[in-house]
């Protein structure tokens, strides 16, 4: 299961882009409004729930980076908890098992309200859209009027994967900071030091991660091995589960989508190849080696013909199984 960036303390997204607000915020220069801007997954919701934490008074802990803080502490607590007072967060909301397209207007609305009222706990109010991409028509409106007229003691942390799709009047109001994609090289790093997978295995990893160090952390917190029964239980076993196979391709949406559809594939694609390996001559040891090869090459096919992911998962699960009933029968001969 993916940690949500609130509960996610031993990740710095970006040493830069903390050293540069902690330099604003010791200076007593701290901006009203951060534009937190970069491609999907690459820690922007982690800094500001560590931003947050760092306004609120939670107590640093030097070790995890420039704006780490103890999990221990009282006010990382009540942020994990979701019960901060002086912590407001807009995110699409969940009803009935399914998440809502836009921030509405309404959840906006309670800015103006949230932002009239003084800190309880702490020396500033903060609140957290992630992202602002979500915000609808109104409710981007109504976060114009906070940033016009900025709140004494508030600060205001607004994700963004699109900055270029908000109106101009909101981003010009916003001090920016920039999260670039992450190395492969640097999340092969992260892999190894947070995990006790082995050097090439963190590769694979940073190779599926797309650049995003959270992806990176998930897959090697089990989510591989987890794709690694189901491959080899599709490879083996005579009958497919397709509600199973529907659930795994529903996953395959956005950003993070792309990376679970690479996971799922690889091990697939590995399974398979495990299959050719062990089968002898005459029991589809041929039939399974071509299925290998044709399979290798549907990650960059799906890629550069922008395939539907599901739809490319299906026809790889097809393609297995006729693959079994021929190295099946080639066995009964």
């Amino acid at each position: 299961m993916t940690t949500h960036p609130r509960d996610r303390f031993d990740l710095q997204p970006s040493s830069e882009a903390e050293a540069a607000f902690e330099d604003a915020r010791l200076r007593g220069r701290l901006h009203h409004a951060w534009l937190l801007c970069g491609p999907e997954g690459v820690g922007k919701a982690t800094f500001a729930y560590r931003a947050a934490r760092r306004l609120l008074g939670a107590m640093p802990d030097p070790s995890r980076g420039v704006l780490g803080a103890r999990p221990d502490d009282p006010v990382s607590k009540l942020i994990s908890a979701q019960a901060h007072p002086d912590l407001l967060v807009l995110e699409r909301l969940v009803e009935n098992g399914k998440t809502k397209k836009s921030i509405s207007v309404d959840q906006a609305r309670d800015l103006p309200e949230f932002f009239s009222k003084s800190p309880s706990q702490a020396q500033a109010r903060v609140a957290i859209i992630d992202a602002a991409d979500d915000l609808n028509v109104n409710a981007a409106n109504a976060l114009l009027k906070i940033l016009e007229e900025p709140p004494e003691h508030g600060v205001l942390l607004m994700v963004t994967h699109a900055p270029g799709r908000l109106l101009a009047t909101i981003r010009s109001r916003c001090r920016r900071l920039a999260f670039p994609v992450w190395s492969r090289h640097a999340l092969a790093e992260l892999v190894l030091d947070r995990s006790g997978v082995d050097p090439d295995e963190a590769d694979r990893i940073a190779a599926m991660a797309g650049g995003s160090p959270g992806q990176a952390l998930a897959l090697s917190a089990g989510a591989t091995s987890e794709a690694d029964q189901l491959a080899r239980r599709w490879v083996s076993e005579p009958s497919l589960d397709r509600a199973e196979a529907l659930a795994v391709a529903d996953g395959f949406r956005g950003a993070e989508g792309q990376a679970k559809f690479d996971m799922v594939l690889d091990r697939l694609i590995a399974a398979v190849k495990a299959q050719a390996l062990q089968a002898e001559a005459g029991q589809g040891a041929a039939a399974w080696a071509e299925l290998w090869g044709r399979l290798s090459e549907l990650p960059d096919r799906t890629a550069g013909l922008n395939l539907d992911r599901g739809d490319a998962l299906a026809g790889a699960l097809a393609d297995v199984a006729r693959t079994r009933r021929i190295a099946n029968l080639q066995g009964l001969g």
